[in-house]
């Protein structure tokens, strides 16, 4: 077995250099203790973790709560694996892994946390059928960040999908449609992102003197393309009393698409079309998808940010941190007569 004094002997270095070099400590300059680290892996040196954790009550891990009961694309998803891939990059160039928290039937995300003993949490995407799961969380002491859900005393980073909501209906506005119809996702309190958005739409037409009309809001069950589709064709059966369509996300946008193409209606001839998050599909499906892009860096970036602060306990952060999307033109939204 390969000990600091091994590595001191092939280095030059003291044994207490070496220690500070590889648990992180100490004032030494990057070179060396990049050398350092180096040769010791080099030589088949094992980082002793759990020894390393209660000598200094940090495991340099971060859990990661990850789960797609609603989405229904797993880390494909347009935001939040972008959003895990930038997390990762920044907490690892911080001396930090990551690992992922599960919740089952035995084990709760908090007990599994304090199995893993670790630093802090961040929160991308929950099981919300078990919220008093979160709650533990939120109350145990662990430096927790959520990147989309609302939770009591955990700061959220999130998209500004109010104001996506209202200026992609104002896009709408200006191209001549005064009937927008209205493709949301699962409205919650908590996991907010679809209702934000619909009350940025609603809050717009208000502005602008247009009636809302519940006859062309329709909510989806999930996420995912399907879902768009069946709740699209509920909307359509209904009424066809509208011009365009703003989805709250690009999958529920492509159900819509599914549809017009079995129905022979063509976007944006019959109807326009505005989806959210900007899917890598979105600038390749025909026609070319109208969409809002979200800066999944930006917000992986502050998360980690906000992270390492709290689990340092250098500074609190607020309780949320609101990210601008982008509206992306494209081909699915027609200018029509604004008489």
């Amino acid at each position: 077995m390969i000990t600091i004094y091994d590595i001191a002997k092939e280095t030059g270095y003291s044994a207490p250099t070496i220690s500070k070099a590889l648990n992180g400590t100490g004032k030494l300059s990057p070179a060396t203790r990049e050398k350092i680290i180096k040769i010791a892996e080099d030589m088949g040196y094992k980082f002793n973790m759990a020894a390393k954790t209660l000598a200094t009550k940090k495991s340099n891990l971060i859990g990661v709560i990850f789960e797609d009961n609603k989405m229904m694309s797993g880390f494909q998803h347009p935001l939040f694996g972008g959003v895990l891939n930038r997390f990762r990059e920044a907490v690892e160039a911080a001396g930090y892994d990551i690992v992922f928290l599960s919740r089952t039937a035995s084990i709760s995300y908090l007990n599994h946390a304090r199995l893993r003993s670790v630093d802090g949490i961040v929160i991308i995407n929950p099981n919300m059928e078990d919220s008093k799961s979160i709650e533990d969380l939120s109350t145990s002491g662990i430096p927790c960040i959520s990147t989309n859900d609302y939770f009591p005393n955990i700061c959220t980073v999130i998209t500004d999908n109010y104001k996506g909501g209202y200026e992609g209906t104002e896009y709408l506005i200006s191209q001549g449609h005064k009937k927008i119809a209205f493709l949301a996702g699962p409205l919650s309190t908590s996991s907010a992102a679809s209702l934000e958005r619909y009350n940025g739409y609603k809050a717009c037409l208000k502005d602008h003197g247009i009636p809302e009309n519940k006859e062309i809001f329709e909510e989806s069950d999930m996420w995912d393309t399907l879902s768009g589709y069946k709740a699209f064709t509920k909307l359509y059966k209904r009424t066809q009393d509208f011009t365009a369509v703003f989805a709250a996300d690009d999958m529920l946008a492509y159900g819509i698409m599914r549809y017009a193409e079995e129905q022979n209606l063509s976007i944006p001839k019959d109807f326009s079309l505005m989806g959210f998050d900007d899917d890598k599909i979105s600038s390749y499906c025909k026609p070319k998808l109208t969409t809002f892009r979200q800066n999944k860096n930006t917000i992986a970036e502050l998360t980690a940010e906000y992270l390492l602060y709290l689990i340092s306990g250098i500074s609190e952060p607020p309780s949320s941190i609101k990210v601008p999307a982008k509206l992306i033109v494209r081909e699915s939204i027609k200018q029509i007569n604004c008489q």
